[in-house]
């Protein structure tokens, strides 16, 4: 018996958010798996986590939602194409026709191999043994590459497993981004280093007792909006932010008791990709509208929060004193202002989530550099230490003293996160633009800061990218929110008025 487009609706929604709950008790293996799991657990863990990936692909490609969704084009009106009942029909195609495309046995493979691959990753990071990974990465690289040829529809393939973290983007259209970031970045960054004023970083790195530290950044983490009734905060080799569902979102960091800006900065960055989760609506949890437009838009907002407000003058206004309280041995007899010129120093580094605001998108350039040879099979999985190097000595005058300040450092290719690093400059350039239209709109912000007020700033971006979920595409919300494509002028913007004070260009 035919049924009506509300019903078909209805009975989408539900399959929908069936798989979404699925897919969530995975999130949350995931999680323990990186803050509780004793190593031992790890092929059980993993043996649990291929049959939930498979069950969630079986019900995500059920031939009845590829029925459904026949019926239901054939009733989206033409006229609203941003309607939710149209935004549902367009993402969920789009996941559907992609995920017929990818065999449950390679789904399942992948989510087994990640689970002990990222356990593997942890051990070799802690003995800088690339050796030791050396065959996780190779089975890794071998599964993504058969993915992105199931996935190809023509052009790059990396292009396919790209398009999984940031819908639509192309290589090409990243170059195009990214190549005149590139050539100002460079001649920044060097008249930064020939500058005579520098700042002294020792400060950051006296004694910064780790209770006082997590007290610190969680009391900061709450400041600016993240709700601690609805999620957590723990610790893990990698920090990052695990979305459970409505009323679980999950923060962790890592402390170095010698290092400040670690364990805060990387808060505040989870701490923003948390706001952005808790900020989604809840009652279409599951659906289209009630996901996250992609993960350049997810990096703006944790980006947004860590640098473009963490590291402002204005907000250290309000927090420094509390800082000095928190950290007396440590900040006692430093002034305000040396404290702010060393969070903010531009120093070539070799650990991606410790580096600068200028020169942290060198270290995605690298990364996006290496992982397109990777998936073409031109480059080998043992040829990476060497590869990395060779660009890192090229772009940052160094040469990584071992595989833990080079390859081995970020957890992303052991979860077969290969795709992802471009998200983080993407993530950059669209919270440079975002911040840029909220001064306009929200009038004094740095007035607002200095007074611990930041939730004019939360409630714009709820309202202008959180509540919107998926209704549009990335690049068309930047231009509806901001009245421009994405550009790299407003990043560079930012960067040369933040750094020419500091460092006294001219």
């Amino acid at each position: 018996m035919p049924i009506t487009a509300e019903q078909a609706c209805a009975e989408l929604n539900a399959l929908l958010r069936n798989t979404a709950l699925l897919s969530s008790c995975g999130n949350l293996l995931s999680w323990d798996e990186q803050t509780c799991m004793p190593p031992a657990g790890a092929e059980h863990r993993a043996n649990q986590a291929a049959l939930l990936a498979g069950l969630a692909h079986d019900w995500a490609t059920a031939p009845r939602v590829g029925d459904l969704l026949d019926l239901l084009e054939a009733a989206v009106p033409a006229h609203d194409p941003d309607s939710p009942l149209a935004v549902t029909v367009r993402e969920a195609r789009r996941e559907y026709d992609r995920e017929i495309k990818r065999p449950r046995r390679l789904v399942e493979e992948l989510s087994r191999l990640e689970t002990l691959a990222q356990q593997a990753w942890i051990d070799a990071r802690k003995q800088s043994d690339f050796a030791a990974f050396l065959p996780w990465l190779e089975q890794i690289v071998a599964l993504k590459r058969e993915e992105a040829q199931a996935l190809f529809t023509g052009g790059v393939l990396y292009d396919a497993l790209l398009d999984h973290f940031e819908p639509g983007m192309t290589s090409d259209a990243l170059e195009r981004l990214f190549s005149p970031l590139r050539a100002e970045l460079v001649p920044l960054i060097a008249a930064i280093q020939d500058s005579p004023r520098q700042p002294d970083r020792t400060l950051l790195e006296r004694d910064y007792p780790i209770d006082a530290q997590r007290a610190f950044a969680t009391a900061a983490a709450r400041k600016i909006g993240f709700n601690f009734e609805a999620g957590r905060l723990d610790e893990a080799a990698h920090p990052f932010c695990s979305d459970i569902g409505p009323g679980d979102t999950r923060l962790t960091t890592r402390y170095n008791a010698r290092h400040f800006p670690g364990a805060f900065f990387g808060t505040l960055h989870e701490a923003g990709h948390g706001i952005y989760d808790q900020g989604l609506d809840a009652a279409a949890y599951g659906l289209p509208m009630g996901s996250a437009v992609s993960l350049g838009i997810h990096e703006s907002q944790s980006r947004m929060w860590e640098n473009f407000v963490g590291r402002s003058a204005a907000f250290w206004r309000h927090f420094y004193p509390l800082a000095q309280a928190a950290f007396p041995a440590a900040l006692k007899n430093v002034i305000a202002a040396d404290f702010h010129r060393a969070i903010n120093e531009v120093r070539p580094s070799f650990i991606r989530v410790e580096a600068d605001e200028a020169t942290y998108n060198l270290h995605i350039l690298l990364r996006f550099e290496l992982e397109r040879p990777l998936i073409s099979g031109d480059l080998k999985p043992a040829d990476v230490p060497a590869a990395w190097n060779a660009a890192f000595h090229r772009d940052f005058g160094m040469t990584p003293p071992d595989a833990a300040h080079g390859c081995l450092q970020d957890i992303h290719w052991s979860f077969g996160g290969i795709g992802y690093f471009p998200t983080y400059t993407l993530g950059n350039m669209y919270a440079a633009q975002f911040f840029a239209t909220a001064r306009q709109q929200l009038g004094d912000l740095d007035a607002q800061f200095a007074r611990g007020e930041f939730t004019p700033l939360r409630t714009w971006l709820t309202e202008n990218i959180h509540r919107r979920g998926k209704q549009f595409p990335a690049g068309r919300l930047v231009e509806i929110v901001t009245g421009a494509p994405l550009s790299h002028g407003p990043l560079m913007n930012h960067l040369r008025q933040k750094f020419a004070p500091l460092y006294d260009l001219s």
